[in-house]
């Protein structure tokens, strides 16, 4: 199993969500950014050390919200979403192509890869 943790940034009411490059996996949809858990690495530890290197942003992780499981390609992946506080740095991409702030009633218009998606309802219901 894969595991990966995700940020939840608010600004003004509005989340954050990220679209992958074309040709990654899951090219094009949109997710809630975060990456990887590397082994020996805490949730928020991935999520200090993602950010800053896909958005190259500094936050503080907060409390987990929320997790969903899904199987991609033959891989199960659980995916920790934790809501996180922007604390510095200019966004920028590296592993995007487009951020969008976008209200959490927003959220299904947009094609999100499939472990975001089972998120919704959670975080439309916050």
């Amino acid at each position: 199993m894969i595991r990966v943790a995700a940020a939840l940034i608010e600004r003004d009411g509005r989340l954050l969500i990220a679209q992958r490059k074309k040709g990654d996996e899951c090219g094009h949809k949109w997710e809630f950014p975060g990456g990887t858990i590397l082994p020996g690495e805490t949730a928020e530890e991935c999520l200090a050390r993602e950010l800053y290197e896909e958005l190259g942003i500094r936050v503080q992780v907060e409390r987990f919200v929320c997790s969903s499981r899904v199987e991609q390609a033959g891989t199960e992946i659980e995916l920790l979403l934790y809501e996180a506080s922007h604390l510095g740095g200019a966004f920028r991409l590296e592993a995007h192509e487009r951020l969008a702030w976008v209200l959490p009633a927003e959220l299904e218009r947009y094609d999100l890869a499939e472990a975001d998606a089972r998120l919704l309802p959670h975080i439309i219901a916050r």
